[in-house]
């Protein structure tokens, strides 16, 4: 997404030649290729702990980290795995994105009229909310220590976004907003 609105806000002469099919299978198959890899290699960590016959885990949903606090077996390999895995998947994808919203601020700046300016920043802002709450959350699920912060932080992460994603990006849409509209006035 974030490279679409780059090339559609950067090079929008030149979208339809660039975000080609192929360009974009070209995009989609390594993150499919890293994720399938990242959850098979956490599935075989995950395999291999060890439990106590009563464990109860004090979280909203069975985390790997959740998991990992909850076994008896040493798992401090897996530990450092789920801390590099967090930035590689987290960081990594999320230094990706605010590079590329850096040059698309640089682009807008650029536009003369604040009317465009102002459009132009409304089509990114409901993808860069859901990124930050979404990278913003995971990222901090994985990296403190506090099982309080946990539940708070997972709840966030698996509640909180596919809630606000729809959300977010049908309050683009004029028809909804003028719905809205109505709807208030109606209740006054």
């Amino acid at each position: 997404m974030a490279i679409d609105r780059y090339v559609a806000i950067c090079f929008p002469l030149h979208y339809s030649v660039i975000m080609s099919k192929q360009f974009c299978v070209l995009l989609a198959f390594p993150a499919w290729f890293m994720s399938s890899v990242n959850a098979f290699s956490l599935t075989y960590f995950t395999h291999n702990l060890i439990f106590s016959d009563l464990v109860e885990i004090k979280n909203f949903f069975c985390d790997l980290k959740a998991l990992v606090i909850a076994s008896i077996s040493d798992s401090t390999s897996l530990r450092m795995f789920i801390l590099v895995d967090a930035m590689l998947i987290g960081a990594l994808p999320s230094c990706l994105i605010l590079a590329s919203y850096v040059c698309i601020i640089y682009t807008v700046l650029q536009i003369k009229s604040s009317h465009g300016r102002w459009k132009t920043f409304s089509s990114c802002s409901s993808h860069i909310t859901i990124v930050v709450v979404y990278f913003g959350s995971a990222m901090s699920l994985y990296l403190t220590n506090s099982l309080q912060e946990d539940v708070i932080l997972s709840m966030m992460f698996v509640t909180l976004v596919p809630m606000l994603n729809p959300l977010v990006y049908s309050l683009r849409n004029k028809d909804i907003i003028q719905a809205l509209r109505r709807i208030i006035r109606k209740q006054k």
